[in-house]
């Protein structure tokens, strides 16, 4: 609750200075007695007004929605006195909307009433959004005096990105020796039939294979895939965004990595973070919710800060990569410092894929014909980029306006499938 601030008189304090401005101007004293009936209306309203003692409450529903959701809000405001026009104005940040109520309004109160003004936004955007800063401003009855202030909002509404629609993610090269969902190279206890084999001392008799004994007249006993778990780091380029009409490579890129961390936690996978820019961000790889929960809220303080330092991958610890690692780096591919550090990363031997947010949608030329060449010239230094992370043994999916995001991670599971590892 907060009350309004200091009075400030307004009106008839203007004519009284007026009348005695002319009086000194034009040497007529007389003139001056235009001005007492207004001075002493001023005096009198000074004298008998009271502060009315504003007192406002913004309330949500809800501190934690879902971007494009909508939220109910509520503002109360009261008074101990009698306020004959109150005026107020809620302040919305740029990526919040409003759908019912009014922002702007004015009422009168009586003493001791409350008022409460219901109101429902809509997030329009991902992120921290503060929220409950409003300007009020009372005046009494006479209209002499009035109470104005803005007051700062405590609330803070915290919109995560919605995911996109994935129901195959890639399979890692390599897993780890814990339990999970993926199925390994490996041949060990497990689900998946991997083979048959000779009967040994010490194997266990539910993995004999009865038929095959019979057919063969010696014990044969099944091998299978066992179900493995794998870390996954999602590596976020902070360098740059690309910002359009309607679409943004960084927003596009937390969607995408919000998207990635949900599946791959759904399947007990372990899940860390690294956020590649002017800010340096990192996240220990682990499971469960509580790690889906410090991945997003990671991802809702990624901005873009503008430095010249030149980073490298050996400022990150060594906990945050773990060897065999599946490394999928979203990056719209614009700053060579990110480009360098997945070079390194692939040169270091890690499992690494990268989906490019494509910017050219944002990007487009100019009306001359240099502009028109030049941007010519950067989409083929964008394809020459591209190829040159192929030559590398590394997977590049393309994700558009045009392309999905499962389409673009079905071409990257294609493209691993047939493609011959590369020598680093």
């Amino acid at each position: 609750m907060r009350r309004a601030g200091s009075p400030r008189v307004e009106g008839y304090a203007a004519l009284t200075a007026l009348g005695l401005v002319a009086a000194l101007a034009l040497h007529r004293p007389e003139l001056s007695v235009l001005a007492v009936p207004f001075a002493l209306a001023l005096v009198l309203g000074v004298r008998t007004a009271r502060d009315p003692n504003v007192d406002f409450a913004f309330t949500l529903s809800t501190d934690r929605t879902v971007e494009d959701s909508e939220v109910e809000a509520v503002l109360t405001v009261s008074s101990q006195r009698d306020v004959d026009r109150l005026e107020y104005k809620v302040a919305l940040p740029s990526g919040i909307e409003l759908v019912e109520g009014s922002d702007a309004r004015a009422l009168r109160l009586r003493s001791g009433e409350e008022r409460s003004l219901p109101l429902r936004l809509r997030c329009r955007r991902w992120g921290v959004h503060p929220l409950g800063a409003v300007d009020l401003r009372a005046r009494d009855r006479l209209r002499l005096v009035v109470w104005e202030q803005r007051f700062p909002g405590g609330q803070r509404l915290k919109a995560y990105p919605h995911s996109e629609t994935v129901r195959r993610i890639l399979q890692p090269r390599e897993t780890r020796v814990f339990t999970g969902s993926d199925v390994a190279r490996a041949r060990a206890e497990g689900i998946e039939y991997a083979d048959m084999r000779a009967y040994t001392p010490g194997d266990r008799l539910r993995s004999i294979n009865w038929r095959a004994s019979a057919r063969r007249n010696e014990l044969v006993v099944n091998e299978r895939h066992p179900e493995r778990n794998t870390d996954v780091v999602l590596f976020i380029d902070s360098f740059g965004d690309v910002r359009g009409e309607t679409r943004s490579t960084l927003d596009d890129t937390v969607r995408a990595a919000a998207t990635l961390a949900t599946r791959y936690l759904e399947r007990r996978d372990r899940v860390g973070l690294v956020g590649f820019g002017g800010v340096l961000r990192w996240l220990q790889p682990g499971m469960g919710r509580p790690q889906w929960f410090r991945i997003v809220e990671t991802l809702l303080e990624t901005w873009v800060e503008p430095t010249y330092v030149w980073r490298k991958v050996s400022v990150i610890p060594d906990r945050i990569l773990p060897p065999k690692a599946l490394i999928i780096a979203l990056t719209p591919l614009l700053d060579s410092r990110f480009v360098a550090a997945v070079t390194d990363l692939r040169a270091r031997g890690y499992d690494l894929v990268v989906v490019e947010i494509v910017p050219t949608g944002q990007v487009e030329p100019g009306p001359g014909r240099a502009d028109q060449l030049a941007h010519r010239l950067w989409l083929l230094e964008r394809d020459v980029l591209r190829a040159d992370l192929e030559r590398a043994d590394v997977s590049v999916a393309r994700w558009g306006e045009d392309v999905a995001l499962a389409a673009a991670l079905e071409e990257v599971r294609t493209y691993r499938r047939h493609a011959r590892l590369g020598r680093v």
